[in-house]
């Protein structure tokens, strides 16, 4: 037989070239045109527009799908503190994902183990995330052996980490969406590994994806010429951000009433995160059990030798008791847990129907006069956020400020708050506590008004800084915690009842857990 050599070699340089163009990651591209111009997707001789084929956003890690819908949040037993603070409104929420645990001291050392690698010339960065171990500590309590070890021994590895600020919980949430995605771009072949990230070169999610992160990284994709590119947000490789749960999320994942649920009809609402009115499993094999972690009477926080009832004193590991019908362990009892939102006593009736949260600080990645990202921060390595309407550059869940950018003019964004939709870029004291909602009281008749003022809870004379002269404890920086603890009694458990505490401020029965919004599909489907 004869062999065409001529013919062979062709076929294998061609087969040479198709392996090396194979190799490295790829993404599924979508195929076919436009449904409106008729325009080829992914097709450089019509326009080389890049479009992925995207099936279904995949949860990150310990995050359960929170299917959204309508429901009635609220109060669902007797107002017994008399606060009237949370009165029943219907809302609706779009799908979430939540952890299915609250964040346990294990999840938090590492945290701090990766602060510590990565911050070495930093110790202000260390020391502002580490959780208040004296929390613990009672004037008339001898609870020393917890300050000393509940944090770090491996005993209490699985409990839930307490002494963490509603601020340093946004922190830990924010280092989780980097770790996360750096992780991603690591298995998609993007990234190599790097333990040896320092100082503001360590990964994080906008730096990467606005060019500025070169550390470690592979040639990533290639564009429709065969071109290196990096990867982006649209790829949809990159997860969204984790953050604390807002109020109206929390509660109606406590709630859990896909359980009790039929076509449309719910056959049975819920006083806590269980059916029933009674703290007690009623199944066969469990009958008489608590179904949660709390204080059943004045002294008894765990019942008696040799039959420990709730077996917590003082929380228990993450995974204790059964899950509501979401999955989630521990809705009720164990620990309290911060949610975004900031306190005020009327919210319920204030609030929007689809999406309902007090708290937002519209913000923006801050840029130069040319459209360019500003460089990241020189110690952090995150990326500055602007407050939409000024040149101030502040963190975007506190809104506290950070700098003056001073590459913004006034003129650049004086129109950027001139809409239908909303009319100021801080929205915490909206329709209460602000300038608008504080006119008419004669007290306030000397004070001029202006957006910046937060009359209703901060009368005239009040130091801003020190918070000397105080009429009120809601402010801004006020946060909501819900859900019950180790140290409370059965009225907390329901998940309708709400407290508050100083965003700066910490408990020994409070900790939290994580949220992240589900993209595309309510269902997962």
């Amino acid at each position: 037989m004869k062999v065409n050599y001529r013919i062979l070699s062709i076929v294998l340089v061609a087969s040479f070239i198709l392996t090396l163009t194979s190799c490295g990651p790829k993404i599924q591209r979508r195929h076919g045109a436009s449904n409106k111009t008729g325009w080829y997707y992914n097709d450089p001789d019509w326009g080389g527009f890049e479009v992925v084929q995207y099936v279904e956003q995949q949860p990150g890690p310990d995050l359960v799908l929170i299917e959204g819908g309508t429901f009635t949040m609220g109060n669902t037993q007797d107002r017994v503190m008399d606060n009237w603070n949370a009165m029943r409104r219907r809302v609706t929420l779009s799908s979430y994902y939540m952890d299915q645990t609250e964040v346990s001291n294990l999840n938090y050392l590492e945290y701090l183990h990766w602060l510590r690698k990565v911050f070495v010339e930093y110790p202000e960065i260390i020391e502002k995330a580490l959780p208040d171990t004296n929390v613990w500590r009672r004037p008339l309590a001898y609870n020393e052996p917890f300050v000393k070890y509940y944090l770090r021994h491996p005993a209490y590895q699985d409990y839930p980490v307490v002494g963490v600020s509603w601020v340093q919980a946004n922190d830990y949430a924010l280092w989780r969406t980097d770790r996360v995605n750096e992780k991603l771009l690591i298995d998609a072949g993007v990234l190599d590994v790097n333990p040896e990230q320092q100082g503001a070169d360590n990964f994080t999610t906008d730096a990467y994806l606005a060019g500025q992160y070169e550390g470690a990284t592979k040639e990533g994709f290639t564009d429709l010429e065969g071109n290196p590119r990096q990867v982006r947000f649209e790829d949809g490789i990159i997860l969204p951000r984790y953050r604390l749960p807002t109020e109206a999320e929390w509660e109606y994942a406590a709630l859990a009433l896909i359980g009790n649920s039929e076509t449309e009809r719910i056959s049975n609402y819920r006083m806590y995160p269980w059916d029933g009115h009674s703290l007690r499993n009623p199944d066969a094999q469990n009958r008489g059990l608590f179904m949660a972690n709390f204080v059943r009477g004045r002294g008894d926080y765990m019942g008696v030798a040799g039959y420990l009832n709730d077996a917590g004193a003082p929380t228990v590991p993450v995974t204790s008791y059964w899950p509501n019908d979401y999955g989630l362990y521990c809705m009720a009892g164990n620990v309290n847990e911060w949610v975004l939102d900031v306190y005020r006593p009327m919210s319920f009736t204030d609030v929007e129907e689809f999406n309902p949260y007090r708290g937002n600080i519209f913000t923006t990645l801050a840029k130069d006069k040319e459209g360019n990202y500003l460089d990241k921060n020189d110690t952090t390595g995150h990326l500055y956020y602007r407050l939409v309407g000024t040149n101030k550059a502040v963190d975007p869940v506190t809104g506290r400020f950070e700098k003056n950018i001073d590459e913004i003019t006034e003129d650049d964004v004086a129109n950027e708050t001139k809409r239908f939709n909303y009319t100021r870029a801080d929205n915490r004291n909206y329709l209460d506590g602000d300038a608008q909602s504080s006119l008419g009281p004669d007290w306030l008749a000397e004070k001029p008004h202006d957006d910046e003022t937060n009359d209703m809870y901060n009368y005239y004379g009040k130091d801003p800084k020190t918070h000397e002269g105080a009429s009120s404890l809601i402010n801004d920086e006020v946060r909501v915690y819900k859900g019950g603890g180790w140290r409370d009694r059965p009225y907390w458990l329901s998940p309708g009842t709400r407290r508050f505490l100083d965003q700066d401020m910490s408990r020994d029965d409070l900790g939290f857990r994580c949220a992240m919004i589900k993209v595309g599909s309510p269902t997962g489907h």
